[in-house]
């Protein structure tokens, strides 16, 4: 028992001269402190330039003008002179409709012209005849009262020749009655040969303007009413309008700045962004729509090219005025939080800070600020899904950060 106390001390010595030398060691080396490795981020600089004033909207567009060709008369469509969806010019000949029964019309009417203007003839002679009459008999009847009062003839003769020569004047004033009716049956035969022509010539039926035809209505050989069916629809697309609203509130604003010249304004088209339509506003409407709070207002477009087409919706872009001297970052830049939107802003010593800012229109690919960035700061772009504040970033090209998606 004693041997076995004598051989567990040394071994007990051994270990605490062990344990010993570990804490001294330990207690003789410093701690290190490990610093968490640079996170990489894109950064775009703040500048300062001019930049214009907009009202940004979703406008529709409509044809400038719109007609629906219809007939003025009825009748057989002989031909058609145009294919669905062709360019048509002011005076193009659309529809050709049977002429034959008006070319008979107007015939007839010809006709009762030609003997109408025969009987004015006949009653200018008859007129002029009696009027050789009457005279004869005036010139007789007056011989004869004056034998009458000589006591030369008898009253009986005297009135017989008076007597003839009143009822030669009453066939006078009779035949000048025929004549003008027979002259009035002649402006009427005039007046239908007029209608008759017009009645043929609407046997035609021409374009009212320059423009694009739409969906066939009626085909050939079709029987149609008067101003019964439409026959096609027309659209004039060159010019063009796009009819688009913006808020009362800006009234005021797009009043003052049309009264000294012309309002730009631009058209976009869906996936063509780089290439909008120009054209000048050129209607305000009269009313607010007091149910919206919004006004109406058109922009009268060129569209020389034929992008814009009726009934397609394109974003507006309306330009006030331009503002000098704004400070611009790129739109990536902003970040929303609880607090509101927020840019991380790098610092000389590449660490970031939260910056709060108030924000105001967005151009293009960027958006002006109204507060919260000084001229030539530095702010991240791509890469604020890792930061935090005075979180330590490297700054890389956009093409070498990775940016990590956001969980759904």
């Amino acid at each position: 028992m004693k041997r076995s106390v004598f051989l567990l001390r040394p071994s007990l010595f051994f270990c605490f001269i062990m344990t010993f030398g570990t804490f001294s060691a330990c207690s003789k080396e410093s701690p290190k402190r490990l610093e968490p490795p640079a996170i990489p981020v894109v950064v775009a600089t703040a500048v300062q330039k001019a930049v214009p004033v907009q009202i940004r909207a979703i406008g529709n567009v409509q044809a400038y003008s719109s007609v629906t060709i219809k007939s003025r008369i009825p009748g057989q469509i002989m031909r058609v002179h145009f294919k669905e969806g062709d360019d048509v010019r002011k005076g193009a000949l659309l529809f050709s409709i049977d002429p034959r029964p008006y070319e008979a019309a107007l015939k007839q009417a010809e006709a009762n012209l030609q003997k109408d203007m025969a009987l004015v003839k006949q009653t200018e002679a008859n007129l002029e005849r009696n009027i050789a009459q009457e005279k004869n008999a005036q010139v007789e009847a007056e011989r004869y009262r004056v034998l009458f009062e000589k006591g030369v003839v008898a009253r009986q003769q005297f009135d017989k020749f008076r007597t003839d020569w009143e009822a030669l004047a009453a066939t006078v004033r009779a035949d000048r009655a025929a004549k003008a009716n027979a002259e009035a049956m002649v402006a009427a035969d005039k007046a239908a040969i007029e209608n008759a022509k017009l009645q043929l010539s609407y046997c035609s039926i021409y374009s009212p303007m320059d423009g694009r035809t739409g969906s066939l209505i009626v085909q050939e050989g079709n029987i149609i009413k008067e101003n019964d069916a439409s026959l096609v629809l027309i659209n004039q697309i060159t010019p063009i309008y796009v009819v688009f609203s913006v808020p009362e509130q800006s009234l005021g604003e797009i009043r003052k700045h049309l009264s000294s010249g012309q309002l730009k304004v631009e058209a976009i088209l869906p996936k063509e962004e780089t290439h909008p339509e120009e054209g000048t506003i050129t209607f305000i409407d009269n009313t607010v729509d007091s149910t919206t709070g919004t006004i109406k207002l058109k922009g009268t477009f060129a569209n020389r090219e034929k992008r814009l087409w009726p009934g397609q919706f394109v974003n507006v872009i309306l330009t006030l005025a331009t503002k000098p001297d704004a400070i611009v970052v790129p739109t990536q830049a902003i970040q929303t939080g609880q607090q509101g939107q927020f840019v991380f802003v790098v610092k000389p010593d590449l660490t970031v800070e939260l910056r709060p800012v108030v924000t105001e229109e967005i151009v293009g690919q960027e958006v002006v600020i109204q507060k919260g960035i000084n001229i030539d700061e530095k702010v991240v772009t791509d890469g604020q899904l890792r930061l935090s504040p005075g979180a330590k970033v490297e700054i890389k090209t956009p093409d070498s950060v990775v940016t990590p998606k956001k969980k759904p």
